[in-house]
């Protein structure tokens, strides 16, 4: 073990930084114990927050290894000096957002995150609002605080110096040193994902969920966040005021239909007709099911089930999606929210809670809400943005596998779209009387493109392609509705399947619009059968298309459009964000905004022709609004119900 003296550092710095996490995950149990003892399984939030912090001291332990490894014994001095700097910085940071972590979740019910660094912007209202209101515990930190650099000045030495050891042999120990701090900061070596917030979801409580971070975590990711949200403005500037003005324009909701000046789309939905028990409503979200592969849409001939199926409901023939990623297709179908240049809300840091869902929505009128996904709800964040935005329940690969059901197929991506429909054919029927709402997410049409096999005759003769997957996927839709139709719940629901995205997003013009051409079919009571919906949409009128049928009224933000109220003069409009492109397209013509740069317009004679024209001012203006728009909803925390606060 002498020889391995050299390593104490970071021994000493985990070690230290794990005191610190788990000694205040402690005290915020027990502050909040009340509520937390309430969670089944509360007790998970110190196996859980153990491997986060392990995580988090891992990856900051990885430069003080190669530092102490590869810089000569020459340079001692150097690297004593530096590991002593570098260590008490981090730990100091560590011990600070973990002493003001209790008033900040008293005050916010969250870990410190984007609120924590806003303040920063605004030091001396936020110095003067602690000093009024929480002297006692700025006391008490600052005490704390003065007693560690005390510490560090009379002990720093004797933890963080590093000691003369063979080169060679620091060089021989090093491979195992990286593999071991390797392991920790990715917690798994099978894991194609890193983890992330979503690993330390496991209630449906998202104060005890957060207990399993660690507040240093927290604050960073949303840091990281900032670099994500994007900046609205690079395609112009525009007062909020107009903007607002111009995007109601495209709603239907009157002047009297909203409700809050400080939500300023919050408006009530009526339903299309009263019913006396609201409809349940499950969404079919189908991963890159783009139209070039739906048979009725002019596609290829890989969706037999689904073109039966459109003569049992309302088929769109002119739907398109938002964006290119499944969260930007979660966020329009599940939000309604307007896509712009910055990440989909559901990874952003300061949407995460009190951010306008359906679930959320549907929740508050009595409905049951889950989430049901063959895969890991952690990927892309899909987890911590669904519960703390409305969802009640998620149901992932891990409650397949804990469930004791022999299933079909597990794949890269995690079970197959016939073991999902399968679980949530069940899951439905379980929820006898109780109305319900579910988002379903299929995993197979996504290389490495699995499914069983025998279940298809194939379109390609090699197996795994993406012709076959969506072919499979086709199935899987077909066995999901085979399954419904003889049960109870069947009668009582709305319906939708609809694609997130279509697979590879390319094509020679700016905005290849043909790539975001997408499949969307409602069936359920009240849906007339075999009609067709062919004017132009956007993925983001279909929430609140989806509410019109569900019987009861509705308040909600959200600025798409109830298609079936439309009337036949109004002009159909659709929004596609392609990476740092915008397209603001209104019937065959289309804004395309890039960024710094004077927009520009085509007329559409084909969703692959575009052809330059003279930019009409309003309508250039009108897109830009929705982009604003959106910036402003997001950063003001101004997408959301009454009473609700996001985090």
């Amino acid at each position: 073990m002498k020889k391995l003296s050299f390593l104490k550092p970071i021994f000493n710095f985990i070690a230290i930084g794990l005191l610190i996490t788990t000694l205040s995950r402690i005290f915020l149990f027990f502050l909040f114990k009340d509520r937390v003892v309430e969670t089944p399984n509360f007790w998970y939030i110190f196996p859980i927050g153990l491997r986060m912090d392990l995580i988090l001291l891992c990856y900051l332990s990885f430069l003080p290894a190669v530092l102490i490894t590869f810089l000569p014994n020459k340079w001692l001095k150097f690297t004593n000096k530096f590991l002593l700097i570098y260590s008490f910085l981090f730990l100091f940071l560590i011990l600070f957002v973990e002493l003001a972590s209790p008033d900040f979740v008293k005050q916010y019910d969250t870990r410190p995150n984007k609120i924590f660094l806003d303040y920063l912007i605004y030091p001396k209202e936020v110095v003067g609002m602690l000093l009024k209101s929480y002297l006692s515990s700025i006391i008490v930190t600052f005490l704390i605080l003065a007693a560690v650099i005390y510490f560090a000045f009379k002990k720093g030495k004797k933890y963080f110096y590093t000691s003369l050891a063979d080169y060679k042999f620091k060089l021989m120990v090093f491979p195992l040193v990286a593999f071991l701090l390797f392991f920790g900061a990715r917690s798994s070596l099978t894991s194609k994902r890193p983890i992330n917030a979503s690993n330390a979801v496991f209630s449906t409580d998202q104060l005890t969920n957060t207990l399993g971070l660690n507040s240093f975590y927290t604050v960073a990711f949303a840091a990281y966040s900032i670099k994500n949200e994007g900046n609205t403005k690079m395609y112009g500037k525009m007062d909020e005021a107009e903007a607002i003005a111009r995007v109601k324009k495209y709603m239907i909701a009157g002047p009297n239909d909203f409700t809050d000046a400080d939500i300023p789309f919050l408006h009530v939905q009526q339903p299309d007709s009263a019913n006396k028990k609201p409809y349940n409503l499950v969404i079919f979200l189908q991963e890159s099911l783009g139209a070039e592969y739906v048979g009725i849409l002019g596609g290829k001939p890989l969706t037999p089930e689904f073109d039966k199926l459109s003569k049992e409901g309302l088929l769109f023939t002119n739907l398109y999606c938002t964006g290119t990623r499944s969260v930007r297709g979660i966020e329009a179908v599940v939000t309604g929210f307007l896509p712009s240049p910055s990440e989909s809300v559901v990874k952003l840091g300061n949407s995460q809670q009190g951010f306008f869902t359906l679930a959320d929505a549907l929740k508050q009128k009595g409905y049951d809400t889950s989430f049901i996904y063959g895969g890991m709800a952690n990927f892309d964040n899909m987890a911590s943005f669904f519960n703390g935005n409305g969802f009640q329940d998620i149901v992932d690969q891990e409650d397949f596998e804990s469930d004791g059901n022999k299933y079909a197929f597990k794949g890269t991506w995690g079970y197959s779209d016939e073991d999902l429909v399968t679980k949530a054919n069940s899951y439905f029927k379980a929820k006898g009387d109780k109305p319900f709402f579910s988002l379903m997410f299929s995993t197979s049409n996504h290389e490495p493109f699995e499914y069983p096999t025998g279940r298809i005759q194939p379109f390609d003769k090699k197996p795994a392609t993406v012709n076959n997957a969506m072919k499979y996927a086709d199935f899987s839709i077909g066995k999901f509705f085979e399954m419904a139709k003889k049960e109870a719940y069947f009668k009582n629901t709305i319906f939708i399947v609809i694609a997130d995205h279509n697979t590879r997003t390319y094509g020679k013009n700016l905005v290849p619009i043909n790539k975001f051409h997408i499949p969307a079919l409602i069936m359920g009571p009240g849906v007339k059968k075999g009609s067709v919906y062919s004017n132009l949409a956007s993925q983001i009128d279909i929430p609140p298309t989806l509410l019109g049928y569900l019987g009861i009224p509705f308040e909600t933000p959200m600025v798409g459009r109830n298609l079936n109220k439309l009337d036949a003069k109004t002009q159909g409009r659709s929004i596609m964000q392609f990476n740092d492109i915008n397209a603001f397209r209104v019937e065959n013509q289309v804004v395309i905004m890039q960024p710094n740069l004077k927009p520009l317009q085509f007329e559409i004679k084909n969703d692959t022709t575009l052809i330059p024209v003279k930019l009409n001012e309003e309508l250039a203006k009108d897109a830009l609004a929705h982009v604003i728009t959106a910036g402003n909803l997001y950063k003001e925390n101004k997408y959301k119900l009454k009473g609700k606060v996001s985090k």
